[in-house]
Order: C-alpha cells, then structure tokens, then sequence
C-alpha cells in the first residue's frame, strides 16, 4: 500500500508541475544562454572593462554598509545597510512600532500618501505602502523580526 502512496505523490508532483508550467507558459521558450569561450573573456592587459564594485565599509556595531546614497531615509541607528537602484535595506534595533512610526511621519512630510489597505502587522513583521512618488510607483516598506532583538527592513518601489 505504502508504495501505491508514493507513486501517487510523485504523479501529483508532475502533474502540479505541468499545470503551473502551462499556466505560467513556460516550456516553449527556453534557450540556452550564451556562454563565453575563453577567447571572448578579457585577458590581462586587454582593454575589456571591469565592472566595479560599490563600496563596503565598515561602520560601529560591526555594521556594514554597501552601495550609495539612497533616496530612501533610514532610522538613526541602521546597520548591516545595503542600498541598490531603487531599494535600501537595513537593520534597526527599534521596535516594528517605531519604525512604522518612523517612515509614516517621514513619508508624509516629503508628501507621500499612505495607502492603508495595504498595510499588514503581525507581530513583529509589517508591511506599509505610500503613493505619491514622481514615477508613479508604490513605495513599500517591509519589517520582519530578525530574532536577535534588531527588525529587518527594506524600502522598495515596485
């Protein structure tokens, strides 16, 4: 009996798999990606460019912080900062409430509009939502508990 059972979960398993394949209409279009020989790949000396990477440096509490400027305000205290086009994220030791309080009051000073159905809180993790940007894109703000006593968050227009 136990092996009909396994035949039955690995014949759900492909079935579910098709049936998202088709709904999300993969499987028609796959190619193989373009993998350069050694001949395409810039050697010592030649005049390929390099690509750079953003700085790292260290910042107190061990916190480090990479990329740029962010058009996106953090808390005082952030650590463990990355900044990337159009996303910050970092962590804080203030509460999700404070946070929250935080960019609500930041957000609606620069003149952004909180869109309050979209607003989730559970526990320590929430989501808020502000219209209003230049490009016409959703600012989210995300918090989630990183069980060390510090919250998680990231800013993202989407």
């Amino acid at each position: 009996m136990k092996k009909y059972s396994v035949l039955l979960a690995i014949i759900a398993l492909v079935l579910a798999s098709l049936a998202c394949q088709t709904i999300m209409g993969g499987g028609n279009d796959f190619q193989v990606p373009d993998v350069p020989n050694a001949t395409d790949v810039p050697q010592t000396g030649d005049s390929g460019e390099i690509p750079t990477v953003p700085p790292v440096t260290t910042g107190g509490d061990d916190g480090v912080t990479v990329g740029g400027d962010s058009e996106f305000p953090a808390t005082s205290d952030a650590f463990n900062v990355v900044t990337a086009a159009g996303t910050l994220a970092f962590q804080t030791k203030m509460n999700s409430d404070d946070v929250m309080k935080f960019y609500r009051d930041e957000f609606s000073s620069q003149g952004y509009e909180e869109d309050t159905s979209m607003a989730i809180t559970f526990g320590n993790t929430f989501t808020l939502a502000f219209t209003g940007h230049a490009s016409g894109k959703v600012i989210y703000v995300v918090g989630a508990d990183a069980g060390d006593g510090s919250l998680y968050v990231t800013i993202t227009m989407g």
